[in-house]
């Protein structure tokens, strides 16, 4: 019987003494780009959108929701059903449903077409997201394998830093149906670069597969599962309010140069997990934490000083930039034959940290103010820390078992 854990932890013939397919590596950062830039555009256009629809503006921020909860819903199931599928086929059917989704939303006039359009894009991303960290680790060698997921998830911060300005920016000039065909058409660029310079690997064979359930008893998926759920939650809290929280402080005009520094430091932080991955995985990840803790202390205590709201939103980046590709390979380790379950369940518990980071801040909001965000985060952090300490021999050992293999 096939090993699927040598599969997923080591590289496919040929790949040993190669350098990083970066042409496929970076065709597969551009569909994380794709994937994120979709779900947090309508956040830059909800003025014109709502206006064109004929809802409130809270109404079109639910376009967002939905995507969110239309991956958190069908990652698990769909993920199971495809696991047979050749990755590259499931892929290139994974962002058709992008394009197709964007070239809806964008033609719709209608309120309710435009929320089925954007929960067919959630689910297409948690087809995608499920598939891309396993995708790029098969492609390179092992040594090389954290630096490969890491190229890939690039496109996260730089669809945050410069996509959404700029799909704003495109939507003020031209009009929010322009920067949602200049998705589509994005799309269509990636389909013809996913079949020109991404290899095809097979999928999983039936009797390889691991029961989904059954992958939260392999020791250290759970640990991994309860941090990103936890992480991602107080993360999401603070960048979804940012602007309000800058509000407050009288830094309103100034989101966009904020949310540019934060993205140039989330770029650095994932250029650094990359080169440093396989050796410190352990020692990153307690960082990363410990660097978002510092800033939510700085935003909670020090904020009435513009620059050190600089400071903490790029110590911010800085340990959040490499999240996902440290919580992607660490899940991806822990789960070994389970590996795809395993991030079928972390997509999943990602967006609903996601969504629920809406519906929390929303409620803090409400009820202590924009001043509680920082310190909710503070507090979220504080069992993270200790999970991950607590998990140094499965989850999050000090080095990575297959680079060391």
């Amino acid at each position: 019987m096939r090993n699927h854990t040598t599969e997923l932890t080591r590289p496919d013939a040929g790949t040993t003494h190669r350098k990083l397919p970066l042409p496929a590596l970076l065709a597969l950062a551009t569909a994380v780009f794709i994937t994120s830039l979709t779900e947090t555009l309508p956040a830059g256009l909800l003025p014109a959108m709502s206006a064109d629809l004929g809802v409130s503006e809270s109404a079109t921020g639910q376009t967002v929701t939905v995507y969110a909860v239309g991956t958190a819903l069908t990652a698990i199931p769909l993920t199971a059903a495809t696991a047979r599928w050749p990755r590259k086929r499931l892929l290139l059917t994974a962002m058709a449903g992008f394009a197709a989704a964007n070239t809806v939303t964008a033609v719709s006039s209608d309120y309710s077409l435009t929320m089925a359009a954007r929960f067919v894009a959630g689910v297409a991303a948690g087809l995608a997201w499920a598939l891309l960290a396993g995708y790029a680790r098969r492609m390179a060698p092992v040594h090389l394998q954290g630096r490969a997921i890491a190229i890939a998830m690039a496109g996260i911060p730089v669809a945050l830093s410069l996509g959404v300005p700029a799909g704003t920016f495109l939507g003020k000039v031209l009009s929010w149906q322009a920067a949602f065909l200049a998705m589509t058409a994005l799309t269509v660029l990636l389909l013809a670069w996913i079949t020109a310079a991404v290899p095809d690997y097979p999928g999983q064979r039936q009797d390889d597969r691991t029961p989904v359930l059954r992958t939260l008893r392999i020791p250290g998926v759970t640990p991994v599962l309860f941090v990103t759920l936890v992480f991602v939650l107080a993360h999401t809290i603070l960048y979804t309010f940012i602007a309000t929280f800058l509000d407050r402080l009288g830094m309103g005009d100034s989101t966009d140069l904020v949310l540019l520094v934060f993205g140039a430091a989330s770029l650095a932080g994932i250029w650094i997990v990359g080169a440093q991955i396989n050796r410190r995985p352990r020692t990153l990840t307690l960082a990363g934490i410990v660097l978002v803790a510092v800033a939510a202390a700085v935003l909670a205590v020090l904020a009435g000083s513009p620059a050190m709201v600089y400071l903490a939103v790029t110590l911010w980046g800085l340990g959040w930039g490499g999240a996902p590709t440290l919580l992607q390979t660490a899940v991806g380790d822990a789960g070994k034959d389970s590996a795809d379950a395993a991030q079928a369940m972390l997509v999943t518990l990602w967006n609903a940290a996601m969504a629920g980071g809406g519906v929390v801040g929303g409620l803090l909001l409400d009820r202590f103010g924009p001043a509680s965000f920082p310190w909710s985060v503070l507090v979220l952090l504080g069992p993270v820390l200790l999970v991950v300490v607590a998990a140094r021999t499965h989850g999050f050992p000090a080095e990575r078992m297959s680079a060391t293999s």
